[in-house]
């Protein structure tokens, strides 16, 4: 195949044209080629352009994952605009404070996602937006926001219709339009998800996205044990990374994401079994969800034998210590291909192969920067950014091996202990389903190690389970507490992820009980 100019516009018309009527989506109710996908976009960017929206407009999506998520994504992309994707999940004060952030000018959305009136749920976030005479707004709360298309009809006078049945500017005005997108040209503003503080918004740029995610068919064939034709059940949601990752890895190579707007176990697994999953890529908390669901025992899961043999987590396939697969970051548009990569010790000294650092990374796989911070705020003198997270890596292995985030090592009797190095012990006994580890304060050891246990079928004997642990770990890692809990328990974050401090919470206030 030949490699296309590291743009959007450009990476879509190559997949069109060399693999187009490959399945690109699937969804419980769509189906979308990649050659569908090219032509429906098309339409979008042809009418985006008539209504003055160019190179630079930020433009804001709010859809669940499907073909219009998709489809406003490529077009947005495709006349050089910067495409801000907003959460579903957010709360009305969380979409104001992002259009806020990001200087949205346009938002685009449905009328309805699952069960959210968007109107009401706008009309919430923006109040100002009632008072509205019009769809040319003026809003103190949301200054650079001027307009709110809706994909379906509504009665509300401060809100504009997209018009399928409008023409847009010609095809060759499109067609020079994209020729003037750059891979220097911002594409994509992603904002950081987690449980404290204001999210952050990740700039990337096209040539970054594109050369980022070049590697993600060959790597979820891989990790999915898909050999040829891989049709992967994404559970991740495209206005994160995760999602993000996917959406453009599968432009490279003919990979057909299945898709739902909502995480319903019972419908995934419909999915899987209707067209023949050869993988998974999504957090392991929902992977366990699927396997807890009372039919997975009788599905024909036969095309995805990891989904039923694999990890829970595919970060954990082929890993030679019992660290995870390092996942990446949304600093690194998902992947590590194009990066620069140095492992330090806490005084700034590479450290060899084998010992654990402080990840740092530059490059062009890198972040432009985040959104209205300067270059010195995010990247030191010589253009490193400090990740935080605690990696290390193996000689002639060229993966990074994650071990945590320094906040999240526990400090056991002065020693440190990597909570995914218990975990990946104990998940490995068949009587456990999913291991989480925290640390709790101790009045002598400063924490001590706590194992949050949810047990497979059947019960699980505390004190065989310490001994099996201690067979494999020093003594200053093995858990000094157990905690038994079912899956419904263990806290996630709206993107997915675990919630380490919320299920810490539920530890100390006895919400959830320690067994000894």
């Amino acid at each position: 195949m030949n490699q296309p100019r590291p743009t959007i516009p450009a990476l879509l018309e190559r997949s069109a044209h060399e693999f187009g009527d490959e399945t690109y989506l699937v969804t419980p109710t769509e189906r979308l080629t990649y050659r569908e996908a090219e032509h429906r976009s098309g339409q979008l960017a042809r009418w985006l352009l008539a209504e003055g929206v160019g190179k630079g407009a930020r433009v804001g999506l709010f859809f669940a994952n499907g073909a219009d998520w998709v489809s406003w994504w490529l077009a947005a992309s495709r006349i050089g605009a910067v495409v801000i994707p907003l959460s579903t999940l957010y709360a009305p004060a969380e979409i104001a404070k992002v259009v806020r952030l990001a200087d949205v000018g346009l938002l685009i959305a449905p009328t309805k996602i699952l069960t959210i009136d968007v109107a009401e749920r706008l009309e919430e976030a923006l109040p100002e937006l009632s008072g509205q005479p019009t769809n040319r707004l003026a809003l103190r709360a949301a200054p650079y926001l001027r307009r709110i298309a809706f994909t379906g009809d509504s009665d509300r006078r401060w809100a504009m219709r997209y018009d399928e049945s409008e023409p847009g500017v010609p095809q060759q005005i499109l067609a020079a339009v994209e020729a003037e997108i750059s891979p220097a040209d911002l594409a994509i503003m992603i904002h950081t998800s987690g449980s404290t503080a204001d999210p952050k918004g990740v700039l990337h740029t096209h040539g970054t996205l594109v050369r980022q995610t070049s590697t993600w068919p060959d790597a979820i064939r891989a990790v999915t044990g898909s050999v040829a034709d891989a049709r992967i059940l994404c559970a991740m949601p495209f206005f994160w990374i995760g999602g993000l990752l996917a959406t453009t890895g599968a432009l490279h190579q003919p990979v057909t994401l299945l898709v739902m707007p909502r995480l319903d176990a019972g419908t995934a697994l419909d999915l899987i079994e209707r067209e023949r999953a050869t993988g998974i890529v999504g957090w392991p908390a929902f992977t366990q969800r699927l396997r807890e669901h009372p039919t997975f025992s009788h599905r024909d899961l036969s095309s995805a034998p990891m989904l039923r043999e694999g990890p829970l987590d595919i970060a954990m396939t082929d890993v030679p210590d019992g660290f995870p697969v390092h996942r990446t970051m949304s600093e690194t548009a998902g992947g590590f291909v194009f990066t620069d990569m140095c492992i330090v010790d806490d005084d700034g000294n590479p450290v060899p192969d084998g010992s654990v650092g402080e990840l740092l990374v530059r490059g062009i796989g890198v972040m432009a920067g985040y959104n209205k911070r300067e270059r010195a705020e995010t990247f030191d003198e010589d253009g490193w950014y400090h990740t935080g997270d605690r990696v290390y890596r193996n000689h002639g292995d060229p993966r990074l091996f994650y071990v945590g985030r320094t906040s999240e090592l526990i400090k056991a009797a002065g020693a440190n202990v990597s909570p995914l190095e218990v975990e990946a012990v104990i998940e490995q006994f068949a009587d456990v389903a999913q291991c989480i580890v925290v640390g709790l304060d101790h009045p002598v050891r400063d924490e001590e190690v706590c194992a949050v246990v949810v047990p497979a079928a059947g019960g699980i004997d505390v004190q065989t389970l310490t001994a099996r642990t201690r067979d494999q770990l020093s003594a200053y890692k093995v858990p000094t507490r157990w905690v038994f809990a079912t899956s419904e328990q263990i806290p996630i974050l709206a993107s997915g992820k675990l919630n380490r401090r919320a299920l810490r919470a539920l530890v100390i206030d006895g919400t959830l009980t320690p067994t000894q």
